[in-house]
C-alpha cells in the first residue's frame, strides 16, 4: 500500500510540474504577446517643460505610457509606429490647476434649485472632452466634483484629460461656499451638499467631518474657501472665512491622506494665514506682494491666479455691471489688486495656469484661450509655457503616493520615465506663443473650433486622441 501511494505521490508530482512548465511556457508566450506598444516621434524640437532652449533635431520613443528615451541621436526602434514631426515642437500635455467640470451657471442660484445630479455629470463629461481637445492632458478640479468623473475617463467610458478632483468646497456660513438660498436657515441641507458639491462648516468637527468625507467620495486634494468673491451673493471679497482652527484641520485631515490643502484666498491676511497653517496651494492670491513670495518659497508653497481678474474690460461684464454690490466689490478689488502683475515679475513664485471656468462648455473654451492669452501678455511666452507644464506636474503631485491616482511617472515634462502625455504644435510656442491655441478676446468672442487647428497630436497615457498630421 505504501509503496502505491508513492507511486501516486511522484506520478502527482510529476503532473504537476508538467502543467507548471507548461503554465511557465503560456505566461512567457503570453509576456511576448502583450509587450507595450512603441511610438517614435522623429524629427521633433523638444521643449521639455522645464528648459528655456529646446531640445532640436530630437526623437522622442513612448513605451506603453510612459516615454522611454529622449534624444537627438536616433533611436533604433524597429517595431515602433513612427510619426514624423516634419520640425513641429513637442511638448508636455498642458495642465489646468483650476476648474470647475461640473459647475455649468448660469448662476449659483440656478444650480441650487433647478440643477440635478445629471445636469451635473452630462456638462462635467462635455467639459472633460472639450479641455483635452484643448491640449489639456491634467485637470485639477479646484471644487465641485467627487470621484466619478475620474472613475469614467480613466476606465474609458468617456473621453477626458487626468482628473485630479477636490470634492466639495469646504466654507463657512456666508462665505464662499454658501450656495444655499437666500433663507435657508443655517446648516439645512441644500442641493449642492447632498450631492457633495459644497459644505458649510462651522467649526473644527464639520472641517473633520467633511473634509474626510471628501477623501472617502474621491478626492485626491483639497479645498478651502477663505477669502470671498466678487459676484457670489453673501461674501464680500475681503472676507477673512475660518478661523485659523479650522484650517489648520483640513490640513491636518490633508496630511492624514499623504496629500495637502489649496486655498481660495484673497487678501494678503488671507494668504499668509493659509500659508502659516500649512496650506501649499495658494487660489487667486490677488494681494501678492513681494512678503508673500518670501514666506512662499520658505514653504515650497504654489499659487495659482486667474489673469481674466486683471482685464481691463472686466467692469463691463453682465455679471458685475449689472449688479450693483458685484459693480461695487468689482472696483475695489481692481484697486487692491492693481500691483499683482509688477509683484509677481520682481519675487516670483511657482504659479500655475487657472481658468476658473463657471459657465457653458463654448463659453469656458473661449475663456481658457484667452487665459492662455493673458499669460504670455502678463509674462512672455516662456514662462508661460512653464506655468502650462511642469509646475502643474508639481502641484498635482502633492496629492502624495496615497490619494494621487497617477504614480508611475511624472507629469508635465519630457524626460525619460515620464507619463507619455504629449503634444506636436505647429511652429514654436517660444516664439509665436499664439500657436498653443490662444484668443484675444474673451466676451462678445466668436465660438472657438472643438481643437486648436495648430495643435495637430493629442497623446495622453500613450494614446493618441487628434492626430491632423499628414
Amino acid at each position: 500500500m505504501k509503496g502505491v501511494l508513492m507511486s501516486g505521490l511522484r506520478m502527482s508530482l510529476c503532473s504537476t510540474a508538467i502543467v507548471a512548465a507548461g503554465l511557465s511556457l503560456s505566461t512567457s508566450a503570453q509576456a511576448q504577446d502583450q509587450e507595450e506598444p512603441l511610438t517614435l516621434f522623429t524629427n521633433v524640437h523638444v521643449f521639455d517643460g522645464v528648459n528655456e532652449q529646446r531640445i532640436e533635431n530630437a526623437s522622442v520613443l513612448v513605451e506603453g505610457n510612459l516615454i522611454k528615451a529622449v534624444s537627438t541621436d536616433a533611436i533604433d526602434a524597429p517595431n515602433a509606429t513612427v510619426i514624423d514631426g516634419e520640425g513641429r515642437t513637442l511638448t508636455p500635455g498642458f495642465i489646468e490647476l483650476h476648474a470647475h467640470l461640473m459647475l455649468m451657471g448660469p448662476t449659483l442660484p440656478a444650480m441650487e434649485a433647478n440643477t440635478t445630479w445629471e445636469d451635473f455629470a452630462i456638462h462635467g463629461a462635455r467639459m472633460a472632452e472639450m479641455y483635452l481637445m484643448q491640449g489639456f492632458t491634467t485637470v485639477r478640479d479646484a471644487g465641485g466634483a467627487n470621484g466619478g468623473l475620474r472613475r469614467a475617463i480613466d476606465a474609458g467610458q468617456i473621453e477626458g484629460p487626468r482628473y485630479f478632483p477636490s470634492g466639495a468646497f469646504i466654507g463657512t456660513r456666508g462665505g464662499h461656499a454658501d450656495f444655499a438660498n437666500f433663507t435657508a436657515p443655517p446648516g439645512s441641507e441644500t442641493n449642492m451638499s447632498r450631492l457633495n458639491l459644497a459644505q458649510e462648516v462651522s467649526g473644527v468637527d464639520d472641517v473633520y467631518r467633511f473634509a474626510r468625507n471628501n477623501f472617502r467620495m474621491g478626492a485626491t486634494q483639497l479645498k478651502f474657501m477663505q477669502s470671498g468673491g466678487v459676484v457670489s451673493a453673501f461674501d464680500p471679497w475681503q472676507l477673512l472665512a475660518g478661523s485659523p482652527e479650522e484650517i489648520r484641520a483640513a490640513v491636518q485631515v490633508a496630511n492624514e491622506y499623504g496629500s495637502y490643502v489649496m486655498a481660495h484666498s484673497y487678501r494678503k491676511e488671507a494668504i499668509l494665514s493659509a500659508l502659516d497653517a500649512g496650506v501649499m496651494s495658494i487660489e487667486h492670491g490677488f494681494s501678492f506682494d513681494c512678503e508673500i513670495a518670501q514666506v512662499m518659497n520658505e514653504k515650497g508653497a504654489y499659487i495659482t491666479t486667474n489673469l481674466t481678474a486683471f482685464d481691463p474690460g472686466l467692469l463691463d461684464i453682465p455679471a458685475v455691471a449689472n449688479v450693483p454690490s458685484s459693480l461695487a466689490k468689482a472696483k475695489s478689488a481692481s484697486a487692491t489688486f492693481a500691483g499683482y502683475i509688477d509683484n509677481m515679475k520682481e519675487c516670483p513664485v511657482k504659479r500655475g495656469f487657472q481658468t476658473d471656468c463657471v459657465g457653458s462648455v463654448e463659453a469656458c473654451n473661449i475663456q481658457i484661450a484667452y487665459e492662455k492669452h493673458l499669460n504670455n501678455e502678463f509674462f512672455g511666452p516662456y514662462t508661460s509655457m512653464v506655468t502650462l507644464t511642469s509646475t502643474g506636474g508639481e502641484v498635482v503631485a502633492l496629492s502624495g503616493d496615497f490619494m494621487n491616482p497617477y504614480t508611475a511617472g511624472k507629469l508635465g515634462v519630457i524626460e525619460e520615465g515620464a507619463y507619455a502625455d504629449i503634444l506636436l504644435i505647429d511652429g514654436n510656442p517660444l516664439e509665436d506663443f499664439s500657436v498653443v491655441g490662444t484668443g484675444d478676446q474673451w466676451f462678445g468672442a466668436d465660438p472657438r473650433p472643438e481643437s486648436p487647428e495648430t495643435i495637430r497630436l493629442i497623446m495622453k497615457d500613450g494614446v493618441i486622441y487628434k492626430n491632423t498630421l499628414d
